[in-house]
């Protein structure tokens, strides 16, 4: 592929979820459905056929994981897609044409150097604490849950600090990567306070634990435990007690294998199934269901996972049939420059939504074998709409959004 670079009167682009992503995306599977509709196959037979199951088509490396296909399966299956008409414009209801329409995503999986600190103190309190921020995408419960886990403290029991620079050195909240880079952060603080921990409790007079390693125990309920005899154990506070200290501390240091990088290349993975019915006489389209399949390796938490692709399947929907910067190119400014005339998707415009997470081990991707979320779910969203009115109106609309205008004109 080669490119060039162009002068124009438009402003430059910012920060953005999934940035070029969508936009590629929505070229590329709008072109492989014309392929598959000049082929007479199914769009999702095609890619089928033709996917690259192993090795990353643009470094030559190979794969951590790639679960698509399966995220392909499972989603038709949970869409219904065997019951699609081939034809374009031979489902309806009424007056209103019903398009089924598909699209795949694909988005890197990074992880990053981070650093965290875990204490505990003698009353039973985590404390976790990253320099990386929380934007409503569900770092606090998420690095709450990895280090409850890690310790065997009740949830309620840990607090974390995110957000701010005095806290140990972490990336900024963006790119994919916050999930799997900080919690594998914090799981090895809270490794590191196990091992403390146990050294401590070996101290007791009579300890039941005074010959074994750490692969011999278990950390759960506030107590350090034998694995094959969880009734000899010793609490966390008589571990501290023992130790003659009042809390115990750590801060570690995450970082990504340079051995791995060199040899192989990370994704997280989307498949997108679109029901569309557009208005044969005025050109209206109502999206009425989506299912998202996302491979993404482990899930820390399904509940702020789904909302995170929930979010970006509403910016692509945005993308799709409504967001459009209008700019003056006689002065150069932008002319639709408030929320009356730069139209977003509200609660009317949004279907019902349906996510599912296909399993998918990883275990060279992260620590935890965990995939940032973040921004799939914009990634292919706005080239399954598009896809789907085709289906229904038998028009290819080349330019976003797919306005009524444009529709018609098609």
């Amino acid at each position: 592929l080669s490119y060039k670079l162009a002068k124009l009167d438009i402003a430059s682009p910012g920060d953005m979820r999934a940035p070029g992503a969508p936009t590629g995306q929505f070229a590329l599977e709008s072109a492989m459905d014309e392929l598959a509709n000049a082929l007479g196959m199914c769009p999702m037979a095609l890619r089928l056929h033709n996917m690259a199951e192993d090795v990353d088509q643009n470094s030559g490396k190979k794969l951590t994981s790639k679960a698509l296909r399966l995220a392909c399966e499972q989603g038709a299956e949970r869409f219904g897609w065997a019951r699609r008409n081939a034809a374009p414009r031979s489902m309806r209801e009424g007056r209103e044409l019903i398009g089924w329409g598909m699209a795949t995503g694909v988005w890197e999986a990074l992880f990053v150097k981070t650093s965290a600190r875990a204490v505990l103190d003698s009353q039973g309190r985590l404390e976790i604490a990253v320099a990386t921020a929380e934007i409503g995408t569900g770092t606090y419960t998420i690095l709450s849950q990895v280090a409850a886990d890690a310790l065997g403290v009740p949830l309620d029991r840990v607090t974390t600090l995110l957000g701010d620079s005095s806290l140990p050195a972490a990336p900024l909240a963006g790119g994919s990567w916050t999930a799997a880079s900080s919690s594998a952060a914090v799981q090895l603080a809270c490794e590191s306070l196990r091992k403390t921990l146990l050294e401590h409790a070996r101290k007791m007079n009579d300890s039941p634990l005074a010959n074994v390693s750490l692969e011999q125990v278990v950390f759960a309920g506030g107590r350090i435990a034998l694995a094959a005899d969880p009734l000899r154990f010793v609490s966390l506070s008589d571990a501290l007690r023992a130790g003659g200290v009042t809390r115990v501390e750590a801060e570690e240091t995450a970082k990504p294998s340079m051995l791995t990088e060199r040899r192989y290349a990370a994704y997280t993975h989307q498949a997108v199934f679109c029901e569309v019915r557009v208005d044969e006489q005025l050109g209206h389209v109502r999206i009425t269901r989506m299912v998202n399949a996302v491979a993404a390796g482990r899930i820390l938490n399904p509940k702020t996972a789904r909302s995170q692709i929930i979010g970006g399947a509403v910016m692509g929907i945005g993308m799709a049939l409504h967001e459009e910067a209008l700019t003056d190119h006689a002065i150069g400014r932008i002319m639709n420059h408030n929320f009356g005339e730069y139209h977003v998707p509200v609660n009317a415009d949004i279907p019902e939504m349906d996510v599912l997470f296909v399993e998918e081990e990883d275990s060279l991707v992260s620590p935890l074998g965990v995939k940032g979320l973040g921004e799939i779910g914009v990634v292919g969203t706005a080239a399954a709409v598009a896809n789907a009115i085709h289906h229904a109106t038998g028009k290819r609309v080349r330019e976003l959004p797919i306005t009524i205008d444009r529709l018609m004109a098609a």
